[in-house]
């Protein structure tokens, strides 16, 4: 099967994620760029790895996550570990093609992105807090 990854859509999602407006990532990717072009960039398959890692220092997420991310595989994931039959048999290989191992460091992947985010959100909170504060 084809992997069919979407690093444009990654982008977007991330962004989201981050609660960062196109406007915002435009900034900070400097005067060339606007939201226009932020917006065509995520309709984009594959974004050149240069620009893929400007976006992944502002955005602070590692380049792998959206080069590797693919939301449907996720999901997949995710059913297959929580649907009944799969607590049920204990048996996660059943329901998906991948190998335990490759399903084990997509999961610890996830979970050490996830925690690098929540971080990121936490100083964020903490800077927003003394912004305000003042």
């Amino acid at each position: 099967m084809e992997q069919k990854i979407h690093q444009g859509r990654n982008v977007k999602r991330f962004r989201e994620m981050l609660n960062i407006k196109q406007e915002g990532l435009a900034y900070d990717l400097g005067e060339d760029w606007n939201q226009k072009k932020i917006s065509l960039l995520e309709q984009k398959d594959v974004i050149e790895e240069k620009l893929l890692k400007q976006i992944s220092a502002i955005l602070k997420i590692p380049v792998e996550a959206f080069q590797n991310f693919d939301e449907e595989q996720a999901v997949n994931l995710i059913s297959c570990n929580f649907s009944d039959n799969a607590m049920f048999n204990n048996k996660i290989e059943v329901f998906n093609n991948n190998p335990i191992e490759e399903l084990k460091k997509l999961h610890e992947e996830k979970i050490a992105l996830y925690e690098r985010m929540l971080k990121e959100k936490d100083e964020m909170m903490v800077r927003l807090e003394k912004l305000i504060g003042k």
